[in-house]
């Protein structure tokens, strides 16, 4: 499916302000993946499709999981700003045609995962570096992540966590296994 296709449907989907921030990630992915050398238009379709379940109402979004054989772990279960990755991307799947590992991308936008590739950081850091972010240091994390994506992935997982730990919201254990493994490959650059 073509991007202008994905573009319309999440902007008749979405409320205007999250689509706004869908359009700001595509445009952010598309500009990492040029620093990156990754394919340009397929960042800009995982961006704009990255939280096409964001909105769903929780009747809607277990409903929709019991229907297609979603499962959620437990800090999951906990958790429902957490399902719209794993709801966005099986809806990505069957709606846009988006293959295995574009999906992989935004089932990993919020929680990060050790097993990301390149496309998969690129969306994870897309997601909270677009023009529409203010809680974040949107200069800093700019800056670092368009020098090293690795390190522009590390801040926002550090960051993503000490915000959570301010809500109160359970940190899942994905978001830790990558803090730790960036922070001992950083280490592991410096011997």
């Amino acid at each position: 499916m073509k991007y202008e296709e994905i573009e319309q449907i999440v902007k008749n989907t979405l409320s205007p302000k999250r689509y706004l921030h869908s359009v700001g990630v595509a445009k952010r992915a598309a500009q990492l993946a040029c620093i990156y050398g990754e394919d340009e238009e397929k960042a800009r379709k995982i961006g704009i499709a990255h939280d096409i379940a964001k909105e769903m109402s929780k009747e809607e979004a277990l409903a929709y999981a019991k229907e297609n054989h979603i499962l959620f772990d437990e800090i999951e279960k906990e958790e429902p700003s957490l399902w719209h990755s794993k709801l966005g991307a099986d809806i990505a799947v069957k709606k846009f045609s988006f293959t295995k590992d574009m999906a992989e991308a935004i089932i990993y936008h919020t929680t990060g995962s050790i097993h990301m590739n390149t496309m998969d950081k690129i969306i994870y850091v897309a997601d909270k570096s677009d023009e529409t972010r203010t809680k974040i240091n949107l200069e800093e994390v700019v800056k670092i992540s368009n020098h090293d994506l690795e390190e522009g992935v590390l801040y926002i997982a550090k960051y993503m966590t000490n915000y959570s730990l301010q809500k109160d919201s359970l940190i899942h254990p994905h978001t830790i296994e990558l803090i730790n493994e960036l922070i001992k490959e950083k280490k592991n650059k410096k011997q």
